[in-house]
Formats: C-alpha cells, sequence, structure tokens
C-alpha cells in the first residue's frame, strides 16, 4: 500500500488538474474567507468559516481528486495492473486515496489554526477534530460512489459538481441559518450535521454530549456511499 501511495503521490504534483483542484482553488477561497472574516462573521459565525473553510478542501481538494485520480488510473488501466499484483483491493484503494487524504487533512489543518490565529480559536478542539475526521471520511466514500460513475478524469469535472457544490451549499445554509428550523432536513442531508458539530466546537455554548449524536447523519453517509461504491466501481474503462 506504501509504495502505491507513494508512487501516486509523486503523480499528484505531476498533474497540473489535480494541483489546481487539491491546492490553488481550495487555499484562494480559505484564504478569502479568512481575509473577509468579520464580513462572514456578521452573516454566521466564526464556526460558520471554519465549517465552509473545511467543505471547501473536502470537496474540491478531496473528494473531487478522489473521483479524478480513480477515473485516471482506471482509463489507462493503471487499476486492471494493480490487481494483478499481491495488492488487495483494499490496499490498492487506500494506496490511491492515502496522498490526497493526508494532503486535505494538512490543509485543513493549517487553514484553522491561520483562522484560529485571526480571528480566535475554537471552544471545543477534539470535538472540531471529530468533525474533521468524519467529514474527510464522508468524502471519501462519496468519491468512491462517484468514481463508479465517472468515465474519465475529463467527465470527473461534470460528475462531480453535484456533491461539491452541494455540500458546501448545505454548510453555507446550516453554517447561516442555524438549525433552530427544519432541524431534521438539515441534519439529515450530507454536511449538514457536519457543519453543526463545528459551529458547536468552535463557537461553544452546547454540551458535548448533545453534540456527539451529530456524528451519526455523516457515518450514515458514509455507509450509504461505501454500499453505492462496491454496486457502482469498475475496475475497467467501461466498453
Amino acid at each position: 500500500m506504501l509504495s502505491i501511495a507513494l508512487g501516486e503521490l509523486i503523480q499528484v504534483f505531476r498533474n497540473r488538474l489535480v494541483l489546481v483542484t487539491s491546492f490553488i482553488m481550495p487555499v484562494a477561497v480559505s484564504a478569502y474567507f479568512i481575509h473577509q472574516h468579520e464580513t462572514f462573521a456578521d452573516l454566521g459565525s466564526l464556526g460558520y468559516i471554519a465549517a465552509v473553510v473545511m467543505f471547501t478542501v473536502g470537496a474540491f481538494g478531496l473528494y473531487t481528486t478522489t473521483v479524478t485520480t480513480l477515473a485516471s488510473r482506471r482509463q489507462n488501466l493503471f487499476l486492471k495492473r494493480l490487481r494483478s499484483t499481491p495488492a488487495s483491493d483494499a490496499g490498492i484503494l487506500s494506496g490511491l486515496m492515502l496522498p490526497v487524504t493526508v494532503l486535505a487533512l494538512v490543509q485543513v489543518t493549517a487553514i484553522l489554526i491561520v483562522l484560529a490565529a485571526v480571528a480566535g480559536g475554537p471552544t471545543n478542539v477534539p470535538l472540531l477534530v471529530a468533525a474533521v475526521l468524519s467529514t474527510v471520511i464522508m468524502m471519501l466514500g462519496l468519491g468512491l460512489a462517484t468514481a463508479g460513475l465517472t468515465n474519465s478524469p475529463e467527465h470527473a469535472q461534470v460528475t462531480t459538481l453535484p456533491v461539491s457544490l452541494g455540500a458546501i451549499a448545505v454548510a453555507s445554509w446550516v453554517g447561516i441559518t442555524g438549525t433552530e428550523e427544519l432541524t431534521l432536513l438539515k441534519r439529515l442531508l450530507p454536511g449538514g450535521s457536519a457543519t453543526e458539530l463545528v459551529l458547536n466546537a468552535w463557537n461553544g455554548g452546547v454540551p458535548v454530549a448533545d453534540s456527539l449524536p451529530l456524528l451519526l447523519p455523516t457515518l450514515s453517509w458514509v455507509v450509504v456511499a461505501v454500499a453505492l461504491a462496491s454496486r457502482l466501481f469498475r475496475w475497467e474503462p467501461r466498453r
């Protein structure tokens, strides 16, 4: 798995499209939100900014890159060749997704540290870590499922848009309006409960015991995504 991950890391830095979607776009958007944090805090809160930053990196830096990577490796038959090696299917997929996952976690951590330094830190760091990790797992699962519907790296620019834009839209909706109204709907949408968890972790005021159940909807989406991926994912190009 580690040898696959190392080779994939090298390919990430050679691919201009991946570099743009993984680094430049998320960092640019996050930098804008941090620079304008007072304006956006007036709309929602610092927790809202943190949630949007998390989902920007998660959507463009992790989810989109995962789909693009898997579609590319399938198209050039690299996935097929890897399956002829002793590596297991899980090991192959883990190796391919490990570099972008680590890079996304590093990005989120660095950007949130900058936000905390500029505007003030979170009230509950462990709760924030739980929100970030559960979101990363969810975006990876959704990436696997979407990769099953994606025929090529170019096609990924289309197939990833609904989830990418949808997750950021849900984060903005929940971050600005809260969950006092339409509570169940907001929590069940992908990213809704994770955003509320970030709000609670950053802004405080909500007991930890009341926040932990918010992990369940996000982890439920992981189960749904993995189930879809097991049915949709293909190791060879569609004929």
